[in-house]
């Protein structure tokens, strides 16, 4: 199995999911997101594949989350503006941002890795 793997490659918590998938043999592409963030059609994609809200796709842990005020402005945005936003800069995405064939998975939790990638 092969899967897109957006990351921040500082971030300990991208580094854990990756070694996770790597020791278990599934074929990573790492992408930097904070580098090369997901186009807006390509995080619409990943948004519809994925069945969860756009919320979920958002770090609200981060700083950039909190200096943007987002967690009171977001109710007041298009979906299509959310992508936007989302799109803009990779540090508001949640990571890492796991992306297979069949299915979407954001964050690392190693049930949740071995349930859509290892079954």
């Amino acid at each position: 199995m092969k899967v897109t793997f957006y990351e921040y490659p500082k971030c300990s918590t991208c580094r854990n999911g990756k070694a996770f998938l790597e020791a278990n043999g599934v074929e990573v592409e790492a992408i930097d997101m904070i580098k090369q963030p997901p186009s807006v059609k390509t995080l619409q994609q990943i948004i519809e594949k994925s069945n969860l809200p756009i919320q979920k796709f958002f770090n609200s842990r981060g700083m950039k989350y909190k200096e943007l005020g987002l967690k009171d402005k977001l109710n007041q945005l298009t979906d299509i503006e959310k992508i936007e936003l989302l799109s803009s800069d990779g540090m508001l995405i949640k990571r890492p941002l796991v992306v297979s064939q069949e299915d979407v998975v954001l964050g690392f939790k190693e049930a949740d890795y071995q349930q859509a990638f290892l079954s």
